[in-house]
């Protein structure tokens, strides 16, 4: 969630025809976050798109095509019909959540007003932020869409301000074809970038040929990207209550890092974070006991935490644990990391938060 490469399999506001093919190479790349449209191919390759995609353990998005209203409403079904992770794009969101609010898709409207074919954003700045904090307070929106780089003004300003306004995370799109502005997306608190043309044209520099090649070095970029990332993490943080002390130890040796982060977690381990380190973030689930595990997993199947550390108690043996044995099943589903030592947690600080505070240092 704090910083992802979404790769699209589409050229001129199309599926593209070797899209099975190409889904290959990209997996051998290492894609893990991967799109397509709802036009271009028979509904039946992509449904076999979207089964591939979940089968090789990814998250799958569908891209809505038009701007007239039949068709984007066409693509909302379509993104039920296909039972796909993700719906990006469009513009009528009152619309499109009628349609999608009893599904577990994930809705992310285009913030702003699009025009023309191929698709710009227009307005001011001022609009466009207006725009996304509108959408965002609709209940069934999960996040925004932003052409950034469809843009005439000043891109970075922008991107900026939209993500300071809204809670839910910004994915920026339009010609992301450079290093540059995958950089730029990340600093300025972008939850992901969306890359498709570029990417199959070989556009940015790699090791070797081959579009598996290109998604290889996207996703270096990527990752040197993530170190510069503002976007807030999302972690679940949950201790067995003989480890609530080596976890509170933890917190305290931590707690400037997490500052400026959310901690999820079940109601007695977020009680004694929040006594632990009043500065932090916290929210509470419910108690483990009276369902909060489950909360838990609700959001790693939604895609919405970016790692799990669960201080587990090694006298307890893991089949004993079903809540804990449910966790790991699902984490390792949506890969999502989980650390379950205070080694291990530290290893995700040192992976995403000391980068991120030395990059902004």
């Amino acid at each position: 969630m704090a910083f992802n490469f979404i790769l699209m399999l589409t050229s001129q506001d199309r599926t593209i025809p070797d899209a099975r093919t190409r889904l290959d190479e990209a997996l051998e790349g290492g894609a893990r976050h991967i799109g397509f449209k709802n036009v271009g191919l028979p509904f039946a390759d992509l449904k076999a798109l979207a089964d591939t995609i979940r089968q090789a353990g990814g998250r799958s998005y569908l891209e809505v095509v038009s701007l007239d209203e039949k068709s984007e409403l066409a693509s909302a079904r379509a993104a039920v019909d296909l039972d796909v992770d993700c719906l990006l794009g469009g513009t009528r969101a009152q619309l499109v959540t009628e349609i999608t609010r009893d599904h577990p898709v994930r809705y992310h409207p285009f913030a702003g007003r699009i025009v023309g074919h191929p698709s710009v954003l227009d307005g001011t700045e001022a609009e466009i932020v207006e725009s996304a904090r509108r959408l965002t307070d609709l209940e069934h929106v999960h996040g925004l869409d932003l052409l950034a780089y469809r843009y005439q003004g000043d891109v970075e300003s922008l991107m900026r301000a939209v993500c300071a306004a809204v809670a839910k995370p910004v994915v920026m799109a339009g010609s992301i074809d450079r290093e540059e502005r995958v950089i730029a997306a990340a600093k300025a608190g972008a939850a992901g970038f969306t890359v498709g043309t570029a990417a199959l044209d070989g556009a940015f520099p790699a090791e070797g040929e081959g579009f598996a090649s290109q998604v290889r070095s996207i996703l270096a970029m990527t990752g040197a990207a993530l170190a510069r990332s503002t976007a807030p993490r999302r972690f679940a943080v949950v201790a067995h209550n003989a480890r609530k002390a080596h976890l509170k130890a933890w917190i305290l040796r931590h707690r400037r890092a997490l500052t400026g982060h959310r901690l999820i977690c079940t109601g007695g381990t977020g009680t004694m974070i929040a006594e632990t380190a009043p500065k932090l973030v916290v929210q509470r689930l419910q108690r483990g006991a009276r369902g909060g595990d489950q909360q838990l997993g609700a959001l790693i199947a939604t895609g919405e935490l970016d790692a799990v550390i669960f201080f587990a108690d090694p006298a307890t043996p893991l089949g004993a644990d079903v809540d804990l044995q449910a966790l790991t099943r699902l984490a390792i589903m949506h890969d999502t990391p989980i650390a379950l030592s205070p080694t291990a947690a530290d290893m995700v600080v040192a992976a995403s938060l000391s980068t991120q505070a030395a990059a902004s240092a």
